[in-house]
This record gives structure tokens, sequence and C-alpha cells, in this order.
């Protein structure tokens, strides 16, 4: 366990549920990580409760208690998530090293810093969750919850059956072979040579969707990420963000297990 010098171990509390939440609980909710990474945290001495370092995992602190992770205070925010329509050409980070635009430009400043959910490609556009919630983009990003996420591809060349299926029943990526997906046939265009697919996966890899195609034979001209989880773009313009609401804040919530605040 690491141990900063001059902090004392914090002395033993009795558990009263009265006005107060595990501490791992109230790290997550700082926005700073998930709820699993606060539990490291605690258990590697880095956290401190009022002075004194806490490396026990259910300890509950009260609303007036200071608590520190590295020295470094942390206050529990009110949480904002934004669903940002992000247009192509833009790249999902906070800060490019390379100069290239940012969605930055596109979010709306509430006081916090807010997260992208997962990515999209620089030549991705369509729907793109941010938020503070450390625990609810932690579950919403990890395979194991299954959140589908939809997008519309136009692929170069006409897509047959054989290849829909082969997309379906998953394919091999970088070494890994893709889980099932939903493939529908949009559009099938002779004199472009295109088609317009709609591709539902749950996965998450990176630039996985024109990968698939690419594996079957067909590269993607343009791809647009329509649809996350119960949430679709509903006419927003490109380069639009708006704040959820509650409702569907919780739904999301109660899509991946979490409690509803």
């Amino acid at each position: 366990m690491t141990q900063r010098m001059g902090v004392k171990p914090a002395p033993k509390r009795e558990t009263v549920d009265d006005g107060m939440e595990r501490l791992h609980v109230r790290i997550a909710h700082s926005g700073l990580c998930s709820r699993r990474a606060a539990e490291k945290l605690i258990l590697e001495g880095r956290v401190e409760v009022n002075g004194n370092i806490v490396a026990e995992l259910g300890y509950k602190v009260a609303e007036t208690d200071e608590v520190r992770v590295d020295g470094q205070s942390i206050r529990t925010t009110k949480t904002y998530t934004i669903l940002l329509n992000k247009p192509s050409g833009v790249v999902t980070t906070l800060n490019d090293p390379q100069g290239r635009p940012t969605i930055v430009k596109y979010m709306p400043d509430y006081g916090v810093q807010l997260k992208p959910v997962g990515r999209l490609d620089m030549d991705t556009e369509g729907l793109l969750l941010c938020t503070n919630d450390g625990e609810l983009a932690h579950r919403l990003s990890h395979p194991r919850y299954g959140v589908e996420k939809e997008y519309q591809a136009v692929v170069l060349g006409i897509v047959g059956e054989e290849a829909m299926e082969k997309l379906r029943t998953g394919v091999f990526v970088e070494g890994k072979k893709t889980s099932p997906a939903k493939v529908e046939l949009i559009h099938a265009e002779p004199k472009t040579n295109t088609t317009g697919l709609r591709i539902t996966i749950h996965e998450g890899r990176k630039r996985q969707v024109r990968l698939m195609c690419e594996t079957v034979g067909h590269l993607v001209k343009s791809l647009k990420r329509t649809r996350y989880g119960p949430l679709k773009l509903k006419g927003m313009r490109v380069g639009e963000a708006r704040l959820l609401g509650k409702k569907e804040v919780d739904d999301l919530r109660q899509l991946v297990g979490l409690e509803i605040t």
C-alpha cells in the first residue's frame, strides 16, 4: 500500500446510513474515474478522508468530509451528459497535439470537463455521448453491457447476401472475430456502384465497422452513427449538441445496471 509522508491511516468509523455514501461512490461521482477504479485507488492507499488515509473498502463518508486523491481535493459535481452530432473531419478528443479540429468546439460549457464516451473516427460523423459521469461512461463503453450502436454506411460496390451474412455472423478483424451484428440493406445503386447498409454492433473496437466491411471486400465511402442504445439523432443538425434530460439519463443508467438517481 502506498502512503504519503505525514499522512496517518483513518480511524475506524461506525457505518451510519443517514446522509452518508461509500467512499468509492463519492470518488466516482466526482467524475474522476469509475467505481472499480476508485476501489483500486483506495486499496493502493492513495485516498485520504479529512487528512487520514483510508484503505478500507466500504468506508462511508459524510457530505462534509474532505476527500483527496493523490493529495488533490475532489468534490462531487453535478453530472451532465450531452449528445453531440459529431461532424466528419473532427477528432474525438479534447486536445489534439497535431492541431486538428476537436469536438471541444461543439460542446457546451457547463463549467466541468465532459469526456467522450468511446470514440468516433475522424472521418465518421454522428451520435457521440460526452459526460462527466465516470461510472456511466465506463459502463457504456464496456462490451460486457452490450450497448447497441447503430451505423449507416455507404460502401463501394454492390453488397451481396453472402457478404451480409458474413458480417452478421462475424468476421476476423485484426486476428479476432467480431461478435454477431445486425446488418440490413438500405439501398443498392448500380449507377454509382454503391450500397447503403444499416449495421448494428455492441462492441466498440477501433474502426470496427470500416474494417468489417473491408474484410468482405467493400471499402466504406461514408459512415454515420445514428443510434446509441435508446438514443437517436432525431433530426439534429451536424455539429449540434444537446443536454440529455433526466429520463434519458435514467434510461442509460438502467441499461447498464446503475441506480437511477
